[in-house]
């Protein structure tokens, strides 16, 4: 749905998008992970077709970018990071409005059907100005799928939000997945892409990683077990080393943190070497990484991995 070869975006002595290389497929949630500065939203800015790359090629939607931008630009929908509503309208005009550019046949229809949705309905005649930012921004989302795109962009949908309204938000942006659409979202909320996301693309300029988040937590840290002892002696940490399959070993109080290639069919033998070793566990459980740690560590240049798909 969304294909890049090579895009690159520099706006004079700065470059803002190295060469990147991506495919988004049909009907999944990708995440665009980077932190600010980054060139996230000029990213989004070049694919939904508001600015022209410097060099490189882009499809989306099934339209060549440069060569068939309003074609993009009919087929997609955007919310930008700042939702540029006009204030003096009422939220019910403000849609009435856009919906006429995208040439909707059921404009009234299309209205009340997004402000029911996202729970404007009962303010729809007031001026959107008098909106809280939480309401403008799910105003923002109303306009953006009033034409039924097939691919939505969505730079970090819930900024502002108060929780409530942030799951409302999340719960509509995976129900559009279940309709088939294509989500780019670019979000600093990493919590929200580890629920949310199928793929996530870590980029900083250019794109550091590319997976599902399980994957990348598997290629950065591998998989530990953490084996929580009644007491822990320095004999069982050197037990659980002398077996060929542990990578290694970290006591932590009374815990063994041990890295494994596959612990469901591991463990049970670390369990009967740590019993014979008088050792009495309490349960075995799993060291999960957060996207958080994921995040950190490739922005921060740290164990940088290559990319995948």
């Amino acid at each position: 749905m969304i294909i890049t070869n090579e895009l690159t975006k520099r706006f004079e002595s700065t470059l803002a998008v190295d060469r990147l290389t991506l495919e988004v497929h049909d009907g999944e949630i990708f995440g665009f992970l980077g932190p600010n500065g980054a060139g996230k939203t000029t990213t989004l800015r070049m694919l939904s077709a508001l600015i022209g790359p410097t060099s490189g090629k882009a499809r989306v939607a099934g339209y060549e970018l440069g060569a068939q931008d309003r074609e993009i630009r009919r087929h997609v929908g955007i919310l930008t990071e700042t939702p540029g509503l006009y204030d003096r309208l009422s939220a019910e005009r403000n849609l009435a409005f856009f919906a006429q550019l995208y040439e909707v046949e059921d404009v009234a229809g299309q209205v009340e059907r997004y402000l029911r949705l996202l729970g404007l309905w009962e303010r729809r005649g007031d001026e959107a100005g008098t909106f809280s930012k939480g309401m403008r921004q799910k105003l923002a989302i109303a306009r953006a799928m009033l034409h039924e795109p097939q691919v939505l962009f969505l730079d970090e949908p819930t900024s502002g939000l108060d929780p409530e309204a942030a799951h409302l938000v999340r719960d509509f942006i995976a129900d559009l997945k279940q309709e088939g659409r294509t989500i780019f979202l670019c979000t600093h909320n990493l919590d929200e892409a580890d629920r949310l996301c199928d793929r996530i693309g870590v980029f900083n300029t250019r794109l550091l990683a590319l997976d599902t988040p399980a994957a990348l937590r598997r290629q950065l840290y591998g998989r530990a077990s953490v084996f929580h002892l009644r007491q822990l002696l320095p004999s069982h940490a050197d037990v659980v080393r002398g077996l060929g399959f542990v990578h290694s070993v970290q006591a932590v109080e009374n815990k063994l943190v041990v890295t494994l290639d596959d612990p469901e069919a591991q463990n049970p033998a670390i369990v009967r070497a740590l019993v014979e070793a008088g050792a009495e566990i309490q349960f075995v459980g799993e060291l999960r990484r957060t996207l958080e740690d994921v995040y950190l560590r490739l922005v921060g240049n740290e164990g940088r991995k290559p990319s995948s798909s």
